[in-house]
């Protein structure tokens, strides 16, 4: 299950899965929670192909969900750029990790808005769902 850090803005859950299972289980568990996944991008492969030397893998997932991305910008048009939001697939020491920075913490250090708030933790509840049904996906 995702462990929040207390003093970090980080949601952070581990896995016995293997990294290329993770990304595919993630992928699978992304359309159940109403969001679409818009890009894929292979960190780790990329850095490798520019010369530098990274044994961890990490793939970042951008997913949307149109309705609660529409509900944050017509609160706050700046707000595009904290959007879309992005879940990772990481190794680290051997283990493999699925992680975000929580859209409650994000947003609440971008404005004050009780509205956005809300928002903020309806689309952190469907990611943190995300994340713990592609961790737990056997």
């Amino acid at each position: 299950m995702a462990t929040p850090q207390a003093t970090t803005p980080f949601v952070i859950t581990t896995t016995a899965q293997p990294f290329e299972q993770t990304c595919q289980a993630l992928e699978a568990s992304i359309p159940a929670q109403g969001f679409g996944l818009l890009g894929s991008h292979d960190l780790g492969a990329t850095l490798r192909g520019k010369g530098l030397a990274i044994a961890e893998q990490c793939r970042i997932f951008e997913v949307c969900q149109p309705h609660q991305a529409a509900r944050v910008l017509e609160h706050d048009m700046r707000l595009n750029m904290a959007l879309p939001c992005r879940i990772s697939v990481y190794t680290e020491a051997g283990q493999t990790c699925i992680g975000m920075l929580s859209p409650a913490a994000l947003l609440a250090g971008l404005s004050d808005d009780p509205a956005l708030a809300a928002v903020a933790a309806e689309v952190e509840q469907a990611l943190r769902a995300i994340i713990d049904t592609a961790a737990a996906a056997s």
